[in-house]
């Protein structure tokens, strides 16, 4: 991230939006500013390296979350907030630590994001890493767009789901996997 020029675009930004820029109350601003986009879209430059441990016997289903996640949209780069679960059926014993299921949200989180598409690569890459008998990634969020913005819906939340392999074709353990997440 070249910081300079985000730092020169908020600048500018402030300008066009008639702010005065050299104002004791926003000189900083630009940098401030430069500086938490660098934190929050950090994922753009994080390589996913995990190795799966062996578990034997394999449990039936894992389930961890919720964890929390903030990410930025990419239509209003406005934040939303909101938790992911992750439950994986494991094939032949092999996961990860509960530690490294958090850590790939975090990568992919800290992306210019889409909701929809943030589930959908964490599921790809658990599935990946895991080659697992299934996965699914339900994540709800509270979108800044939408509560502080527009229809102000302030107490609305969004939900997606990601599901794959035999969690995505057999409904019961869709249901049991489901079921974890509401616990």
């Amino acid at each position: 991230m070249d910081l300079a020029r985000v730092s020169a675009a908020v600048r500018e930004l402030l300008s066009a939006l008639g702010e005065d820029v050299d104002s004791p109350r926003l000189s900083a601003t630009p940098q401030r500013v430069a500086m938490s986009f660098r934190e929050l879209l950090r994922g753009r430059e994080e390589h996913l390296e995990v190795a799966p441990l062996v578990l034997d016997p394999a449990p039936r289903l894992v389930a961890l979350g919720p964890i929390a996640f903030t990410a930025v949209c990419e239509h209003h780069l406005l934040p939303f907030t909101g938790a992911a679960h992750a439950v994986i059926l494991p094939d032949g014993g092999r996961l990860v630590g509960i530690g490294e299921v958090a850590r790939v949200v975090e990568v992919f989180a800290c992306r210019l994001q889409l909701q929809e598409r943030l589930g959908e690569e964490v599921a790809d890459a658990l599935e990946a890493i895991l080659a697992p008998r299934g996965v699914m990634v339900h994540l709800t969020a509270r979108h800044g767009c939408l509560s502080d913005r527009g229809e102000r819906a302030r107490s609305a939340r969004f939900t997606t789901v990601s599901v794959r392999g035999v969690l995505a074709h057999d409904p019961a353990l869709r249901s049991e996997a489901l079921a974890e997440v509401r616990r």
